[in-house]
């Protein structure tokens, strides 16, 4: 697979990412076997990069079942997801090295901004982890431009994971040319806009209790019907070019020169293959012009 570096002096990293929220039951539970299968698939298949986070459920535990023995075959990444305080941020790092199975981490992020906490002493902990050997690199994640300038006063700043698809392109104004400018590497998140964009749901689908895309905005009646006629166009314009909707939105945000990587999900081996195969489609100018098109300028955030 494809291989992008992390910022102006980090490593080269799959330009597919596992993301691994649905493994820990993040759409629904799963078993372990399954879940592992999933990840073994997609390591075999060079998706070795994968991330995770503090608050995706039992994701960090699977993926440390699944890791044993395989640990320096992955570039593995995870986040701070609960508060910046001091004292979370210690115990935190410790949970999630024992989970995961390994004394390091190749990435960890902060999960989100936390303004109530000084970014200051928020990035000097991290700088801290970094010097002890329990990380490598340093990551943000949902954070906005002006809050990565800041950030990058106290310390350095490898990654920025912010949500980017065709439906929510907000970050192409401001943070998409910071992070160009600042030599800051772009994994995105959301690129299938939650499975919207794969042309797989119609509006009025009722997700499953444990699927925590219920009452997520987008997924809404009004906004999804207002949507859905641009998803089966861009559905039909994959299909026109041999592809389907999901290869097509990870290979959007891929043509970004800003995007180094893709993080999608996968609750299957079969899926983690199928978006793995994404890697392999290079739009050209023309197709994104004829994709833009399509858009029509539609933005789900209207930013």
């Amino acid at each position: 697979m494809e291989t992008r570096q992390l910022g102006n002096d980090g490593p080269h990293v799959p330009v597919i990412c596992l993301g691994a929220w649905p493994l820990g039951g993040g759409m629904g539970e799963i078993p372990d076997s399954q879940a592992i299968d999933t990840i073994h698939a997609s390591i075999d298949a060079g998706g070795t990069f994968i991330d995770t986070a503090e608050g995706y459920r039992t994701s960090e535990s699977v993926l440390g079942k699944a890791l044993k023995g395989r640990r320096d075959q992955v570039f593995l990444a995870t986040k701070l997801t609960g508060s910046h305080s001091a004292e979370h941020m210690a115990s935190a790092i410790e949970n999630s090295l024992r989970s995961l199975g390994t004394d390091y981490l190749d990435l960890y992020q902060l999960h989100g901004p936390q303004p109530e906490y000084p970014i200051e002493e928020t990035m000097a902990g991290l700088v801290k982890l970094r010097d002890e050997g329990k990380i490598r690199y340093i990551g943000v994640s949902n954070f906005s431009a002006a809050q990565h300038t800041e950030a990058l006063e106290y310390g350095p700043i490898h990654s920025s994971q912010p949500r980017y698809n065709m439906f929510w392109r907000a970050i192409e104004n401001d943070l998409l040319p910071t992070c160009l400018e600042r030599g800051v590497g772009v994994i995105v998140h959301s690129p299938l806009a939650k499975g919207m964009l794969t042309g797989k749901y119609r509006p009025g689908h009722v997700f499953d209790n444990d699927d925590e895309r219920m009452g997520k905005r987008e997924f809404e009646s009004e906004p999804f019907r207002q949507a859905f006629p641009i998803v089966e166009k861009l559905v039909e314009w994959a299909a026109d070019h041999g592809r389907d909707g999901a290869q097509l939105a990870v290979a959007w945000t891929l043509a970004h020169p800003a995007v180094t990587s893709s993080i999608v999900g996968a609750k299957t081996a079969e899926q983690a293959l199928h978006n793995i195969a994404a890697a392999d489609w290079r739009l050209s100018g023309d197709d994104m012009s004829e994709i833009g098109d399509i858009l029509g300028g539609y933005q789900f955030d209207g930013a």
